[in-house]
């Protein structure tokens, strides 16, 4: 069954193994033309021709870069090379990531720049240039004439980033950093037809491979995930590509196995309202009684999840 992507052009970050590469076979198996990329070149040009030869039936092409994509100048010549050679760019997930966990106090400045830059500066770096891409092929009506509405940008998140997670400060503080710049990018990009959406994976991968349990609930939710396989994320993460998706922008999903969540989003849910004098700090504390029935539990995203996932 044609589901509309054949002849669409994409763009997968960490696509050498693990949900990117899940990802781009995905997609390869729909007739899109994939471009993959890697730090590791050898590890890219050999998942390529690994997938290509696995979709050559279904026209699927799968081509290999090295880069860095944390540095911006290796990211523009990136996007450049992948639309040149694949005709343009119409997806892009941004999938790879690093871990260097510690505790707050203990942590290192160095990692903490070198998770953000991986993992949250290379998302922005990689979205504005393809969305530079997409708004063009947008106002030239490329694709589908006159009514040209397509372009998927897909950020892979974790629930670390929704409810926080011990020793992950700044793997946390970026992904959550990406739901931030999902939601701009939606809400920037809608007038040219272009979807954003955030992801967080329950999965095996080469992240959850790295994992140094600090206590039994991550010992826990180590060996849950090494349980699941990166294809159900890959699917929702084709699903999300689809014509029948181009209205679904600025969510925030969660994939399990067979399981898919839906996540809410911070909006006010309680008002304190100083009707007749300015608040002091002393009449806050007798209203806040009422409010604080409300707080966000402080729970990590491991006690959310710690059933066994649905395979």
């Amino acid at each position: 069954m044609d589901l509309g992507l054949s002849g669409k052009r994409a763009l997968v970050t960490g696509g050498s193994r693990g949900v990117g590469k899940a990802v781009a076979r995905e997609l390869a198996r729909e007739g899109v033309a994939v471009a993959i990329c890697a730090r590791d070149g050898k590890a890219a040009e050999a998942a390529a021709a690994e997938l290509s030869a696995e979709t050559a039936q279904n026209s699927g092409r799968v081509i290999a870069f090295r880069a860095d994509t944390g540095k911006e100048a290796d990211v523009k010549r990136l996007v450049a090379d992948a639309a040149e050679a694949l005709g343009g760019l119409d997806i892009l997930v941004n999938n790879a990531a690093i871990l260097r966990d510690a505790f707050i106090f203990k942590g290192d400045p160095g990692d903490w720049d070198a998770v953000v830059r991986n993992n949250l500066s290379a998302a922005y770096y990689l979205t504005q240039s393809a969305t530079q891409a997409m708004r063009a092929q947008f106002k030239a009506g490329r694709g589908d004439g006159d009514s040209y509405g397509w372009g998927r940008i897909v950020n892979i998140i974790s629930t670390a980033g929704i409810y926080g997670n011990y020793g992950q400060a700044s793997y946390g503080a970026a992904k959550g950093g990406l739901i931030a710049l999902m939601r701009v990018t939606a809400l920037e990009m809608a007038r040219s037809a272009v979807t954003c959406n955030a992801v967080a994976p329950f999965a095996h991968t080469r992240v959850t491979d790295t994992i140094k349990p600090a206590n039994d609930e991550q010992a826990s939710y180590k060996e849950r995930a090494m349980k699941v396989s990166p294809d159900h994320v890959a699917r929702f993460v084709n699903y999300l590509c689809l014509p029948a998706a181009r209205d679904v922008s600025g969510q925030i999903f969660g994939v399990r196995g067979r399981e898919i969540f839906l996540f809410s989003q911070p909006r006010p849910i309680a008002f304190l309202t100083g009707e007749s004098e300015d608040w002091q700090p002393e009449s806050i504390a007798r209203a806040m009684g009422p409010m604080s029935e409300k707080f966000t539990e402080l729970a990590t995203d491991l006690e959310a999840f710690n059933s066994e996932p649905i395979v």
